[in-house]
């Protein structure tokens, strides 16, 4: 199988620099975990193979109408913070430059019609999914993804995402796909259809059931929606309202609140070992249960009481955990199911090969500069490394 590839003596110098901090090896790791589960996907789109080439698991056929868009939405959705960055003249902007570059004609080719690899965007319900994480993506990163297209381009993907107009979501967190859809619509059209976002808001603001966590629809599960989905989608809903200078801007102090304190629990579920627990559905998405404490660093939110260089090493203890576990990738470098390894029996009959790049999510905070702080700080370990070494850490209680 031959895929678009950068030159051997630049990844090997740029993966094998020796880094003269803890902080930049914790970088130039999350770097090539990034680069090596979205590579793939990516070079495989760039040059219209994806549907071509992206495998599917043992009774995982149902799902081929919809696997593509689903890795190549939470793919871009993880990467695109990183990609906001912009190229420069380091190693790793360099590597962004030619991320940008598949990015942007990936994009082109999975919302165009005459294109191999046009996506489905209206067949299922599980369309609206990942149209929304594609909008995730293009809010994320705007100037590197929406403003390089020519105006055919722009068309095609505003033609994609009204399209999944025709789905309707049930009352849940697909409720925040619609509004999603439409939040994007809205930045780079200047329409969109109001209720989807309003209804969505409203909803969630019922579903609040206290401590940083909504419930997904009226009844509380037990999983981790709230960083898959939930909480960055209000978050990115909230970013465009305030762009607008909608009134519905006005909830954003209470969302950002709920997600401090959502970031603030997640980071206490880290083991002195890089584990957590695994409950719930879809937990072969990995690391991507750290969204929204990946999206708190990030945004230099985190509460006063955690450590951002903390949560960098704790989830680095987490992705090594995970993406160094034998059977993680198949041999031609795609994602298997599992949580450590693979474990097909984790897996929902609804997740696909393309449901797993969900992960990339966990590694939103590498949209931070190599020079800011949470990268540059000494190694310092997280709660759960003080408490069970003796460490007389406060008391945590509920916000």
């Amino acid at each position: 199988m031959q895929w678009f590839t950068l030159p051997v003596c630049f990844m090997v110098g740029f993966y094998t620099a020796n880094a003269e901090t803890p902080g930049e090896a914790d970088r130039a790791y999350a770097v090539k975990t990034l680069d090596r589960i979205a590579r793939p996907v990516l070079e495989s789109l760039a040059e219209g193979k994806l549907k071509e080439r992206i495998p599917l698991g043992p009774g995982e056929e149902s799902r081929r109408d919809y696997t593509c868009l689903e890795a190549f939405g939470r793919t871009m959705a993880g990467m695109a913070p990183w990609l906001a960055l912009g190229p420069d003249e380091t190693p790793e902007g360099q590597l962004r430059a030619k991320y940008i570059g598949l990015s942007t004609r990936a994009l082109v080719n999975a919302t165009d019609p005459a294109s191999p690899d046009h996506m489905n965007f209206t067949k299922g319900g599980q369309p609206l999914v990942d149209a929304a994480f594609l909008s995730l993506a293009l809010l994320r990163a705007p100037d590197q993804l929406w403003k390089p297209l020519d105006e055919i381009s722009r068309a095609n993907v505003v033609n994609a995402l009204k399209a999944t107009r025709m789905i309707k979501p049930p009352e849940s967190n697909w409720l925040l796909f619609s509004a999603l859809v439409e939040s994007a619509l809205w930045k780079f059209t200047g329409e969109c259809e109001m209720p989807r976002i309003e209804y969505a808001l409203k909803k969630h603001e019922e579903w609040y059931v206290g401590d940083g966590t909504y419930g997904d629809g009226p009844a509380y599960h037990w999983d981790y929606y709230n960083s898959f989905v939930i909480q960055p989608a209000l978050i990115a809903v909230m970013e465009v309202c305030q762009e607008k200078k909608s009134p519905l801007a006005a909830q954003f102090p209470t969302i950002l609140m709920h997600a401090q304190r959502y970031a603030e629990v997640q980071e206490r579920t880290i083991s002195p070992e890089g584990t957590f627990p695994v409950i719930g559905r879809s937990s072969a998405y990995r690391f991507g249960a750290f969204q929204t404490l990946s999206l708190v660093a990030l945004r230099h939110e985190l509460p006063k009481n955690v450590n951002p260089a903390a949560v960098r090493c704790a989830l680095d203890a987490v992705v090594h955990r995970m993406i160094e576990a034998p059977g993680t990738f198949d041999a031609d470098g795609w994602l298997r199911p599992g949580i450590v390894g693979y474990q097909p029996a984790v897996k929902e009959p609804y997740i696909s090969t393309g449901s797993l790049y969900l992960c990339l999510g966990g590694l939103l905070h590498l949209g931070l500069p190599a020079g800011d702080p949470l990268w540059t700080a000494p190694a310092a370990d997280w709660t759960q490394k003080r408490l069970w070494r003796g460490e007389n850490v406060p008391a945590d209680h509920a916000k």
